[in-house]
């Protein structure tokens, strides 16, 4: 059992070390996914503008296709009205002649709205572009500080973590979940040792009886105030 309480706590000591040197990285890392976010939504704004102005382009060049086929039958049609025979066909063909012009009106309506659609697309486009090419600058300038902060300490991180394999390698699995279960709730420290009889994750008072049970070393006990696992100040000296 001390073996196993004494791989915890060295397992806590060097994710301390791997959490010091995350630390030198300030906001960088998260300032950096920021800024890809913002970056990547910009671009795809700007590729759904673009899309949807080719698709207003295409509608425009379609309309304008079937505006010249109704400008050709409305001529047709009032070639024809001189070659009538009765009000009958002259009412059907000034009907048909109303019917096309309306039709034309509708596109030409529709064309104009597309235009000016097109035209707002393009504006909203390039108001954002400055901004787009602002914080590609603004990410390549981060990117650099990060890339220079994580090889300054690429060498210690390396060692850390493959010692920290070599740990995990050891540590039984049920040890190893509570570790992370409690790591994750407790913001990094999950195993901590008792100084001035008290806890020294969260400073509470841990009665004389179960100090008296912890220094035996014989299983895992818990903080019942804050739920990290607690070792004697014996097998933290040891470890450390």
């Amino acid at each position: 059992m001390i073996t196993r309480l004494k791989i915890l706590y060295e397992l806590q000591l060097v994710d301390d070390q791997l959490d010091e040197l995350e630390e030198l990285r300030g906001d960088l890392p998260h300032t950096v996914e920021s800024l890809e976010t913002k970056i990547n939504d910009i671009k795809k704004n700007i590729t759904e503008k673009e899309k949807e102005k080719k698709e207003s382009l295409k509608k425009r060049e379609e309309n304008e296709e079937q505006v010249e086929k109704l400008q050709t039958n409305q001529k047709k049609f009032k070639a024809q009205l001189y070659q009538v025979r009765n009000n009958k066909e002259y009412d059907a063909l000034t009907k048909e002649i109303d019917h096309t012009e309306d039709q034309i009106k509708k596109l030409d309506a529709e064309n104009n709205a597309l235009a000016d659609l097109s035209k707002r697309l393009t504006d909203e486009i390039e108001e954002v572009r400055p901004q787009l090419n602002t914080l590609n600058e603004e990410l390549k300038e981060k990117q650099a500080d990060l890339k220079e902060i994580i090889k300054a300490n690429e060498k210690e991180e390396t060692k850390l973590k493959g010692h920290r394999k070599e740990i995990v390698d050891q540590t039984k699995k049920p040890d190893y979940a509570a570790y992370i279960r409690i790591r994750k709730a407790k913001k990094g420290k999950a195993v901590v040792t008792i100084r001035r009889s008290a806890c020294s994750g969260c400073h509470n008072i841990v009665p004389s009886q179960r100090q008296l049970e912890i220094r035996r070393n014989n299983k895992l006990f818990f903080c019942e105030y804050c739920g990290r696992i607690l070792v004697s100040p014996e097998i933290a000296e040891q470890s450390e």
